[in-house]
C-alpha cells in the first residue's frame, strides 16, 4: 500500500495549508457554467475569426500539461474540449464564447509547445499575440509533476519579450496543474520549485494559481475564473 494515491480530502487539506486561502474557495460560478460554446478554429492568421471585439484570454503550456482538463473545469463541462493522453492533440487556435447571451468574453486554446510542438504552431501563436488587440491575458500552464525545463524557460522568456514589445498590452499569468498527481509530501516542494523557476526567468509573470481539475470539487478553479474576469475587465 506504499503507493496508494492519497484521498482527495487529504490532498485538499494539504493544499489549503500550502497555497493562499483565496485559492480554495470553490463556489460554482454560473457565469462560466451556464453558457459556453465552441466558435471557430484557426490554422492560420487569416482564419482567426472576428468576434465583435470581445475581450480574450489564451491558454498555452507544454504539450499534455492539462490545458483541456483545466478548460473543462473552468467551464463546468466534462467534454467541451477533448482531453487526451497523447501530447500535441491541439493543433489550431480554438475559440470559445463564454457567458450568457450575448457572450461576454472569449477563451482561446492554443497548441502546446515543447519537444512535440511544431514550428508552424509557434508562428501562428506569435502572430496571434502580436496582432490580436482583444487579447487581455496569456495563461501559461505548468504540470506540478515536472520542474521547468528548457522549453518552459524559453517560452517564458519569449512571452516576456513579446509583452515588452507590445508595451504590456496584455498580462501574463502562470497556472500550476495536476497537483493531484503527486504525493502529499511532494506538493509544497513542487509548487515552490515552479514558483522560483518562474521568478528566475521573468518578473512580468503574475503569481501562479495552484489547481487540480480532477479533484471533486476541483481545486483552484474559482481563482482561475476570477482572474479571467479581472483580466477582461468584467465584474462577475
Amino acid at each position: 500500500m506504499l503507493f496508494r494515491k492519497p484521498k482527495a480530502a487529504s490532498l485538499r487539506t494539504c493544499l489549503i495549508h500550502k497555497v493562499p486561502a483565496r485559492q480554495y474557495a470553490e463556489n460554482k460560478n454560473a457565469f462560466y457554467t451556464t453558457h459556453a460554446e465552441f466558435v471557430a478554429s484557426a490554422s492560420s492568421l487569416e482564419r482567426i475569426p472576428h468576434l465583435q471585439g470581445l475581450p480574450e484570454v489564451v491558454v498555452t503550456g507544454r504539450a499534455n500539461c492539462g490545458k483541456s482538463s483545466l478548460f473543462n473545469a473552468v467551464l463546468g463541462r466534462r467534454s467541451l474540449l477533448n482531453t487526451s493522453q497523447k501530447a500535441g492533440r491541439t493543433r489550431t487556435l480554438n475559440f470559445y464564447h463564454v457567458g450568457t447571451e450575448p457572450p461576454k468574453l472569449v477563451l482561446v486554446d492554443a497548441p502546446g509547445y515543447g519537444a512535440r510542438g511544431r514550428p508552424e504552431w509557434g508562428k501562428l501563436f506569435d502572430g496571434y499575440l502580436e496582432t490580436r488587440k482583444e487579447l487581455k491575458r496569456v495563461f501559461i500552464l505548468f504540470n506540478a509533476k515536472h520542474p521547468l525545463n528548457t522549453f518552459d524557460t524559453m517560452m517564458l522568456t519569449h512571452l516576456s519579450e513579446i509583452l515588452v514589445s507590445q508595451r504590456e498590452r496584455f498580462t501574463l499569468q502562470a497556472v500550476i496543474t495536476k497537483v493531484d498527481d503527486i504525493s502529499l509530501d511532494e506538493v509544497g516542494g513542487a509548487v515552490k520549485r515552479i514558483r522560483e523557476g518562474i521568478r528566475e526567468v521573468t518578473h512580468l509573470c503574475l503569481p501562479p494559481i495552484v489547481t487540480s481539475a480532477k479533484m471533486q470539487p476541483p481545486f483552484g478553479i474559482e481563482e482561475v475564473r476570477k482572474n479571467i474576469g479581472q483580466a477582461c475587465g468584467l465584474k462577475l
